[in-house]
């Protein structure tokens, strides 16, 4: 895996570089006792973005850069508050594959070229606590910056910024931040180097035409369908560069991004002109499919895996615990592949294109500019009438394959259903999200009831190989019959589950 860094760091403005003596003494905060010095550095960054600067755009930059203990290539991402996550690789001339590929969710395949240049001396000096760890550096940079392209401007400042160390407590940049502000030393404008020095040097991104502004009418339902696509889209981008490297996770959330966008582009077409979204609906369903794999291996293997665990050892008959691992690398192996597959092929970056054109051109429909109430109380109505009918289905039924399918369907309408109230809360409050959390109820206990369905049908599978081998098949059978057990609960639950998302005052909330 790519090395990465967790950074978490603030800026200061700071009216010299040369002559500290402007610093306050920082012995004594929050268990600081010495301030040491660490020397100067001299450090030369080319930064590179696309010539629409969409790395910057999506809170990204990718850098180049010589001079001190850590020269190489610097991809950084977006974390949560203060941080970011900063992927390295060594030194090339060219912009590594691996780099390029962490950042095509953003770039879209576009070419990335040198934007601007900055050199920084850096003069460093370490916060130390009673026994030597290091807390924090506190950096003073001098800076000078050049556009790179067809014209040079040249632009220079000076900064400070203040990085904890990777294991210190977040709380020591607040103590430290109050010190410093009650000493006149205020907060930097910009949040990195890169964005000031394009500001400054001139180097800004091509001005667009604004196609929502002509047509997004402000308190509008277009308006708040759009804010909720709009983050759902840019949740997915943020998740591409982790799903590639494999953390924990992230091709869950990927997925459920995914699907929440599949959902609402569905439940509201009164707003967005289905002409446009079903292509898209259609290819998030093939990316659905393609992350499906990996993360349903992951779901099994955790449940199967804490079964075994938790089963009493004289019960455990046979190699139990090494065929299920034995499955588990070959299932896993073959799911991780089809994820990076889906995400390397040129299908993967259509999509990613067709959702740019979305939140930037949204195709919105008359309806879109009607007050949101109405518009969006009738799309969950709608969804909530598929439920209904889905699940008075599914529980006229009798227990079995015929049922169990009928039971999924249902879970799939409560998804739908769910996700429907999610955009329409900063309209209709709390009857959406009241509604929303019961639905949630009865997903939840359909998709306990749909895990033991597929787990078993799993180990099923698991059973015939160690009988071919000439296993004892006991204790498959045994954990066979605890998901049963586990199916018949679910179906016990849920009219109770359905009973209480299905009061009528619920629905009636919505649109009073």
């Amino acid at each position: 895996m790519t090395p990465l860094k967790r950074e978490t760091e603030r800026k200061y403005e700071a009216p010299s570089a040369e002559d500290a003596s402007w610093l306050p003494d920082l012995t004594g905060v929050d268990g600081i006792v010495s301030v040491v010095g660490n020397g100067l550095d001299e450090l030369d960054a080319v930064y590179y973005d696309t010539v629409d600067l969409r790395l910057v755009g999506g809170s990204a930059s990718l850098r180049r850069r010589t001079g001190g203990a850590d020269a190489g290539w610097h991809l950084k991402l977006p974390a949560s508050g203060d941080s970011r996550d900063e992927v390295r690789a060594p030194l090339s001339d060219t912009v590594p594959d691996t780099l390029r590929d962490l950042a095509l969710s953003r770039t879209r395949g576009v070419e990335l070229r040198p934007v601007v240049r900055i050199w920084s001396t850096r003069s460093t000096r370490h916060l130390v606590d009673s026994e030597g760890a290091v807390l924090a550096d506190l950096s003073l940079d001098r800076v000078r910056a050049e556009s790179l392209g067809a014209t040079t401007t040249r632009a220079s400042w000076t900064e400070m910024e203040v990085e904890l160390a990777e294991d210190a407590d977040p709380l020591l940049l607040d103590v430290l931040d109050k010190t410093l502000r009650k000493n006149g030393i205020d907060r930097a404008g910009h949040s990195s180097k890169l964005t000031r020095a394009l500001e400054e040097t001139g180097r800004a991104a091509p001005r667009l035409p604004d196609g929502r502004a002509e047509v997004v009418v402000p308190g509008s339902a277009g308006e708040e369908v759009l804010r909720y696509v709009d983050d759902q889209v840019h949740t997915f981008v943020d998740l591409d560069p982790a799903v590639r490297r494999g953390l924990p996770d992230s091709v869950h959330r990927m997925r459920v991004a995914s699907r929440r966008l599949r959902s609402t582009l569905r439940s509201y077409r009164a707003v967005l002109d289905r002409e446009v979204t079903d292509p898209i609906r259609a290819e998030l369903k093939w990316l659905g499919g393609e992350l499906g794999a990996e993360r349903d291996q992951e779901v099994f293997m955790e449940r199967l895996g804490s079964r075994v665990g938790a089963a009493p050892r004289e019960l455990i008959l046979g190699p139990v615990d090494a065929r299920l691992q034995v499955w588990n690398v070959a299932c896993a192996s073959k799911a991780r592949q089809r994820t990076l597959d889906a995400l390397l092929s040129p299908r993967y970056l259509a999509l990613l294109n067709s959702l740019a054109t979305l939140t930037e051109q949204p195709p919105l429909r008359r309806k879109a500019a009607r007050k949101p109430e109405k518009v969006m109380a009738k799309a969950i109505l709608k969804e909530y009438a598929r439920l209904a009918d889905r699940a008075a289905h599914a529980l006229e039924l009798l227990p079995g394959t015929e049922r169990d399918a009928a039971l999924h369907q249902t879970r799939k309408a409560a998804k739908k259903t769910r996700y429907a109230t999610e955009p329409a809360r900063a309209s209709l409050g709390k009857p959406a999200r009241r509604l929303g959390k019961r639905i949630k109820a009865v997903q939840k206990v359909l998709g306990e009831h749909q895990d033991s369905v597929v787990a078993r049908d799993v180990l099923q599978n698991l059973a015939r190989a160690a009988h071919a081998a000439g296993e004892a098949g006991f204790t498959w059978g045994l954990l066979y019959g605890q998901e049963q057990s586990v199916a018949q609960e679910c179906e016990r639950e849920l009219p109770a589950a359905w009973a209480d998302a299905s009061k009528p005052r619920l629905r009636k909330a919505l649109v009073h």
